[in-house]
């Protein structure tokens, strides 16, 4: 199994990125984005569900960030708009089985190696 993110990069704040992340291997029934900032620990941003592309939000980017995924494609992506210095982190994709708001890291078995977003001011 193997979750491949990419996408990150710098940018200034107000700017945009998106993030992707391309899972082989199986499918997982819910696909969450986390971020972890220096000295930090690693919080939920976003999570889809597979089937159904249900999508559940961290406050703190409710409005500014959309999760959605290709099936197709077997991918995940992140967009990112209105970017705050704030949001600078390291963001990973992982998997997990379960159905409904997910939250906890420890919930999702699979990550992928995450991607550097820096945001300047």
């Amino acid at each position: 199994v193997q979750l491949q993110a990419s996408g990150g990069g710098l940018v200034q704040a107000g700017g945009s990125l998106r993030l992707s992340c391309a899972a082989s291997g199986r499918t997982f029934s819910s696909y969450g984005w986390f971020r972890q900032a220096p000295g930090k620990e690693r919080e939920f941003v976003a999570q889809i569900t597979w089937s159904r592309g249900i999508t559940y939000y961290a406050d703190s980017v409710k409005g500014r960030f959309t999760i959605s995924r290709d099936n197709t494609k077997n991918t995940v992506y992140l967009q990112m708009n209105s970017l705050k210095p704030e949001d600078t982190a390291r963001y990973y994709c992982a998997g997990t089985p379960r159905l409904g708001r997910t939250e906890y890291a420890g919930h999702y078995g699979y990550w992928g190696q995450g991607t550097l977003v820096t945001v300047s001011s």
